[in-house]
């Protein structure tokens, strides 16, 4: 049974064959048992168990022998993160590509999938030294994607460009996972809904989170708004900007702003898991002829 919304090329799309998970990753069977519908499932509000379901998904999908996040740290749905690296392929129509991912968290989630699955190369960065740290010794653990990712500390708690792009050095698309929550008492609080969501009465650590993974000032709207103002001031350097945008009520100020700094192009491409709804925000400073340009000067 296919898992409802999806994208088509998403490794993820079809229930969990849990045997073959386990025989991957050995360490997940101590999490796995029937569920209330008699089929093999785990705890989600487990964080161990999640952890565990993540380090054998990214084994089994993608060769990934080594994966862990630190105590406290965002813990990442796999099959959502792949579904964004795969709509960002259809964006970018094909070929080679370099990604600067914007706040690649300790997980390091997005380039790990990217460079496996599309062979592209990545620049994360983030302005928590440890979490950086702690990406360089994956991306170090996994020498089937190592040569093709790079982690940067970001020196400023306010850029999101400048400070970790080198001098003439141009990307073909940007991508974010920006913080969703203005406050960590904000964040707390929807850790509680999901909490009650799935039938616990009890805060899950799977749910993990720092400050800059889960939450600053402002919230997401805040966050993307500064974002798009910083791209403005380099709009030769990237053929697409992008960013997740968990609230639709956020679109109407987020393309305003767009507007304002004359984007060429502004896309919403729609990603749902579930009931869980998301979009990706797109957007270019390069009109149709600079596209073209730019592909056959890059590909």
């Amino acid at each position: 049974m296919s898992k409802e919304g999806l994208h088509p090329r998403n490794r993820f799309r079809e229930r969990y064959d849990f045997a073959a998970l386990v025989a991957c990753c050995p360490q997940l069977g101590a999490f796995v048992a029937r569920n209330a519908y008699g089929d093999e499932s785990i705890d989600y509000a487990n964080p161990d168990a999640v952890k565990a379901l993540n380090r054998a998904l990214l084994i089994h999908g993608y060769g990934l022998a080594h994966w862990d996040i630190p105590p406290g740290h965002l813990c990442p749905p796999i099959p959502g993160r792949s579904d964004y690296i795969h709509h960002l392929a259809d964006l970018l129509g094909g070929g080679r590509g370099t990604v600067l991912d914007v706040g690649v968290g300790a997980n390091c989630v997005y380039p790990l999938i990217g460079a496996s699955e599309y062979g592209w190369r990545f620049v994360g960065t983030d302005i928590d030294a440890a979490a950086v740290k702690w990406a360089r010794n994956l991306v170090a653990a996994n020498p089937s994607v190592s040569g093709l990712i790079e982690c940067r500390l970001q020196p400023s708690a306010t850029e999101c460009f400048a400070g970790v792009m080198k001098p003439g050095e141009r990307f073909d698309a940007t991508m974010c996972n920006p913080p969703f929550h203005a406050s960590a008492a904000e964040a707390a609080a929807g850790t509680r809904r999901k909490v009650s969501n799935l039938g616990h009465g009890k805060v899950a650590l799977n749910f993990g989170g720092k400050s800059g993974e889960l939450w600053s000032a402002g919230g997401e709207l805040a966050f993307v708004r500064r974002m798009i103002e910083q791209s403005a001031k380099l709009p030769g350097r990237c053929r697409w900007f992008t960013t997740l945008v968990s609230k639709s009520a956020n679109l109407p100020a987020l393309t305003k702003v767009l507007r304002a700094v004359k984007a060429a192009d502004i896309k919403v491409i729609e990603m749902a898991q579930g009931q869980k709804k998301s979009r990706i925000l797109a957007w270019t400073f390069l009109s149709p002829d600079r596209h073209a340009a730019w592909m056959c000067s890059r590909w």
